[in-house]
């Protein structure tokens, strides 16, 4: 029998998004196929008591030394966010380091534990297949996936205005309009959401530059222009300024069509309050927990047709694929749209269950529990050398 060696999740990333996220039912799921488990966070990230942490509770620490002294003699390193590669050297010193990749390579950078891992694992055939593109071979070959994890801890009825930005406190530009923002939030009345006449398309997810929303836009805006009665609602923070200023200038088009709802602590009542979620572009796109979370709020997709959402999207069953819009100028997208926005096109959600089931908790569980066997074995084994 594989000894249960525990399992250190370390996760220090200042704001939440997915890896976040994946982080707090990758608790879960570790600790209900039995393996002892601690979680290790920044100190100053409060928004883990949103999350549904199974009564894993996270470890706070100030810094990537403190992170690196709660590992002891004989546990496994599981990295979720960049570490410096000397607090990842010193944790190797202590047992095997394995990674969990979160995002796609797609240019020279990476974060350190990606080189210093003994073992990868990563989210999706799409982010392995750029891990191996890049020459690292200490990969896992088969992807986690993820769940549709909906459950916040602070739940609520209906969307209401959150921050639009995540402000850099660097920048006295950020740190004024910060403040407004805050004002906004605390002095101004916080509209709740209500959907308006006509179709209602929906973003849920951080403005990233990942997601590559604005290109996307710049395409797709005017299309969707063109259709009277189609609504657009975006649900989600800004990752800087820069990315808020772009984000809107693409979006200008639709005028007063478009609503900006800003970070939200509970995502259902967003997917719920749309008639399909809409993601970015898909080169950069690692997985797409969001289209997972879609699906279990009974909310279509619509995505381009490419890895990864050809791994999440069953197209007409829980959404619709389209071309690249950067290939046909979006008419793929405009024809779609119109069938849809006229009601002779509707995804077969009724078998959009059989389709997601590879997404469930249990499954996830299973896939999580063969790979921390493999880094058992992996452990015990021949390591890979540190990269320098």
């Amino acid at each position: 029998m594989i000894a249960r060696a525990a399992i250190v999740q370390f996760n220090l990333s200042p704001t939440l998004g997915g890896a976040e996220v994946f982080t707090a039912f990758m608790g879960r799921a570790l600790a209900a196929r039995g393996w002892p488990t601690r979680t290790v966070v920044d100190a100053g990230a409060a928004f883990w008591s949103d999350l549904d942490t199974g009564g894993v509770a996270p470890i706070r620490v100030a810094n990537a030394a403190a992170a690196t002294a709660a590992l002891s003699p004989g546990d496994i390193a599981l990295v979720h966010s960049p570490l410096p590669a000397q607090a990842l050297q010193a944790m190797r010193a202590r047992g095997p380091v394995m990674g969990l990749a979160h995002q796609i390579l797609y240019d020279a950078s990476r974060p350190a534990y990606y080189d210093h891992a003994d073992l990868l694992f990563g989210v999706s055939q799409h982010v392995l297949a750029t891990l191996r593109k890049s020459g690292l071979t200490h990969v896992h070959p088969d992807p986690l996936l993820g769940i549709g994890e909906i459950h916040r801890q602070h739940a609520q009825a209906t969307p209401v205005r959150g921050p639009l930005c995540e402000w850099d406190a660097r920048k006295l530009r950020d740190r004024v309009l910060a403040l407004g923002d805050r004002a906004g939030g605390q002095f101004a009345s916080r509209p709740s959401y209500a959907r308006r006449t006509g179709l209602t398309l929906g973003i849920v997810s951080r403005l990233a530059p990942a997601k590559q929303f604005p290109a996307l836009f710049d395409l797709l805006a005017p299309i969707i222009n063109e259709q009277k009665h189609v609504n657009l609602e975006v649900f989600g923070v800004a990752v800087g300024y820069k990315a808020l200023r772009e984000f809107r200038e693409a979006l200008r088009p639709l005028g007063t069509r478009v609503r900006l709802w800003g970070f939200q602590r509970d995502v259902a009542p967003a997917y719920r309050g749309i008639d399909y979620l809409m993601t970015g572009l898909p080169e950069r796109e690692a997985l797409g927990l969001n289209v997972i979370e879609a699906g279990l709020c009974g909310t279509p997709v619509l995505a381009v047709d490419a890895s990864p959402f050809t791994e999440t999207v069953r197209d007409g069953v829980n959404g619709f694929l389209y071309t690249d819009p950067r290939q046909d100028q979006g008419r793929h997208f405009a024809r779609l749209l119109a069938e849809i926005a006229n009601g002779t096109r509707r995804p077969d959600m009724a078998h959009a269950p059989a389709h997601l089931d590879l997404f469930s908790f249990a499954n996830f569980a299973d896939r999580v529990d063969a790979a921390m066997r493999a880094a058992v074995q992996h452990g015990a084994g021949e390591r890979q050398p540190a990269s320098a």
